[in-house]
């Protein structure tokens, strides 16, 4: 497929109606980040049972993700989106009606499920319509929009459920979802000339040679150790641990809270943009940025956990402000995806980068109720010292992820150094005539 020289009106409709459906994504897998403590008195859990349901939502997330890319590949971004937007208003109507834990469980399931599939579809429109030089600009503009459901999620749902409780907040939703199912079916296509594009078909020996492809390229790897150090710390944040945290141990206001939330998404959608065209115009430099942000986002927290007491809202608003970065800069694995791989081969690797993020927000999500619990005296509030001590985990991921992110870093740039020394130094300068893909393929055998 030739990539489209210019951006016409069909195709900011089609990417429109898609992001449009991350975004209520987005707000659905997150609307549980306020109504921890609800869901705790509803289903008369602890801490550990809590995490449960971000933890088993991410697991079935992040365990579908390679299946969900190679179908991706097979089948189309369109038929995707319509089939997960379908499961995730079902699970909503579950979850929204849910009377015990065991079935509320069930619900974040196909939660998880139906959301496995939408990003990467919306990636692969972002691909197919725009042109080659705009895909890291939209790329992060899709990101940060599907922020703005995050966003929805804190202070709107903290007042809903106070007027409106539980059933009405959770069940509303889910009504929305069937109109995105109707959008996509009439305005959204594969690409510019196929309405619904097939790929090759899946077999064992397609799937085992595909992802060993897709995995033997350093540049998926690289994709992979920044999605995993990037994404996990905002993420447990948002998703469940953070409004817990304020309250209980910041003793923030729970409204405050809510806007402590939405303040990591504005920042993130604020960035976003900026990080897109830095990309683009310096792909070169990429891990360079990754790097630089991990160390403004470890610095923020071990102020905040050092502070002899309650840190103060300046600090807090930059730990926000870190989080809130990493979040457009982690979508930077999915360009490596994008430059290191094949077309036919890119929702595959978009899915293994995206499992590196929720594999490190899965472990620190149970990590975190686990040390709590530890901690805390059964039927007691958890203690400052207690989400010191859990909060303090990050720093595990966040070395590792570090660690392996300078490794293929060095290793990708030697190379491509090794394979032709004169465009090395040509892209090193900025010319983005240089064919970065071709330059990050494993070396051929015997080489």
């Amino acid at each position: 497929m030739v990539p489209p020289t210019k951006i016409t009106r069909t195709a900011m409709l089609v990417w429109g109606v898609g992001v449009g459906s991350y975004m209520l994504t987005v707000f659905l897998r997150s609307s549980l980040s306020v109504a921890g403590l609800l869901a705790q008195d509803r289903f008369g859990i602890n801490a550990s049972q809590l995490a449960t349901f971000t933890m088993l939502q991410l697991l079935v997330y992040t365990a579908l993700q390679v299946p969900a890319g190679l179908a991706v590949d097979r089948f189309g971004p369109r038929r995707l989106l319509i089939g997960g937007i379908t499961v995730l208003a079902l699970a909503q109507v579950g979850f929204a009606l849910a009377s015990t834990y065991p079935a509320a469980l069930l619900a974040r399931v196909f939660t998880g499920a139906g959301d496995a599939v939408i990003f990467m579809s919306v990636l692969r429109l972002v691909n197919s319509w725009f042109p080659t030089m705009r895909v890291p600009l939209f790329t992060q503009i899709t990101g940060f929009l599907g922020q703005l459901g995050a966003m929805s999620a804190t202070v709107p749902v903290t007042l809903l459920l106070r007027s409106a409780g539980w059933t009405t907040t959770f069940l509303a939703p889910a009504f929305l979802g069937l109109v995105f199912v109707g959008l996509l079916a009439a305005f959204v296509r594969d690409t510019p000339e196929h309405r619904n594009r097939s790929g090759t078909p899946i077999s064992r020996r397609h799937i085992t040679g595909t992802l060993r492809e897709v995995w033997g390229r350093t540049g998926t790897r690289l994709g992979f150790w920044v999605h995993f150090s990037c994404t996990f710390s905002g993420n447990f944040f948002v998703l469940l641990w953070g409004y817990p945290y304020l309250v209980e141990a910041q003793h923030v206001d729970p409204i405050n809270a809510g806007l402590m939330l939405t303040c990591i998404t504005l920042v993130a959608v604020l960035v976003a943009p900026l990080v897109g065209q830095f990309v683009a115009h310096r792909p070169f430099h990429r891990s360079t940025l990754v790097l630089a942000t991990l160390g403004f986002q470890m610095t923020a927290w071990a102020a905040v956990l050092l502070w002899p007491g309650t840190a103060p809202l300046w600090l807090l608003g930059v730990l926000a402000a870190a989080m809130g970065t990493c979040a457009p800069v982690s979508m930077i694995g999915f360009d490596y995806a994008r430059t290191s791989n094949p077309a036919d081969q890119q929702g595959s690797a978009t899915g293994v980068i995206n499992q590196g993020g929720f594999i490190a927000t899965i472990v620190s999500v149970l990590t975190v109720g686990l040390i709590l619990d530890a901690l805390t005296p059964a039927g007691q509030p958890h203690t400052a010292e207690a989400f010191g001590w859990a909060m303090s985990f990050q720093f595990v991921p966040w070395v590792i992820g570090t660690a392996q992110v300078v490794r293929y870093r060095v290793r990708s740039r030697n190379e491509f150094r090794d394979r032709d020394v004169d465009a090395y130094e040509r892209f090193r300068r900025g010319d983005l005539s240089v064919d970065w893909n071709l330059s990050v393929r494993p070396p051929e055998p015997g080489r």
